[in-house]
């Protein structure tokens, strides 16, 4: 008995995404699991590469209780970055280019050289050049954002965009700095950057132990986001969102009318 068609399941994600439309969940008709979901969410992603996307980075998700609660699943799982994903802080998206948008806190890594095998990171040695506060903007390519666990890992753990705000130095401490997501000046949710796996530094080991489970290195200058420190909000055409995280800043973003 064969397993998963790959490339067949990759191909009907990327089509979902491309026009925006919204599709039925593939992991139970399929029979794909975790591992090879990984390998169509890599399928997935160079078909984004072959059209001249370049990798800039990886992403940590459903690292709070709050997100695994709020899309039901109980894993911490990761995909990957690329340059056109990328929006510039107080840069506009075009909601009509997704699903159904959801914005969501998060705290960005940037690292100044490649880790050595092993090597925690977290720790902060001088493998991290900077850190800053960033916007994720997540669109489940499943209708009615609903999936299961092998299904978010293939659609990129509904990875769509991202805004980076500016970079600093490391604080001594990221383990419980306040966080706020700010939609139209009006506060849509309060956390705290403990609820990123009880600090974001854990996320970024746990990201790089789980990417070279399945042969994937982070690079020099590399993005990496650690997660989301709150649930998601729906992001409606209009709106300007802010995500403000103590020490470090703020990072924004508009969706156009």
């Amino acid at each position: 008995m064969s397993g998963p068609d790959v490339a067949g399941i990759a191909a009907k994600l990327g089509a979902a995404a491309d026009s925006a439309t919204a599709i039925g969940q593939l992991a139970a008709e399929t029979g794909l699991d975790s591992d090879t979901a990984y390998a169509v969410q890599e399928a997935l992603v160079r078909r984004r590469l072959d059209r001249g996307e370049r990798l800039v980075g990886l992403k940590m998700g459903l690292t709070s209780r709050a997100k695994m609660a709020q899309v039901g699943v109980d894993e911490v799982i990761w995909g990957r970055l690329t340059d056109v994903m990328r929006v510039p802080d107080g840069g506009s998206v075009d909601t009509g280019g997704f699903i159904h948008p959801r914005v969501e806190p998060e705290v960005a890594f940037l690292l100044d050289r490649l880790p050595e095998p092993g090597e925690l990171v977290g720790s902060f040695t001088e493998a991290v050049r900077a850190v800053a506060p960033a916007i994720e903007l997540i669109d489940s390519r499943y209708a009615n954002f609903t999936f299961s666990l092998p299904d978010v890992i293939a659609d990129n753990t509904s990875a769509a965009a991202f805004t980076v705000g500016p970079w600093s130095p490391v604080p001594d401490g990221l383990d419980n700095l306040g966080v706020l997501l700010e939609i139209d000046g009006r506060v849509a949710q309060v956390g705290s950057t403990a609820a990123i796996l009880g600090d974001p530094r854990r996320a970024l080991d746990e990201g790089l132990r789980l990417a070279g489970r399945h042969g994937v290195r982070l690079r020099e200058g590399w993005l990496f986001l650690a997660g989301a420190a709150t649930a998601a909000v729906p992001l409606r055409p209009g709106a300007h969102v802010r995500a403000v995280v103590e020490k470090l800043g703020t990072a924004s973003l508009r969706a156009l009318p």
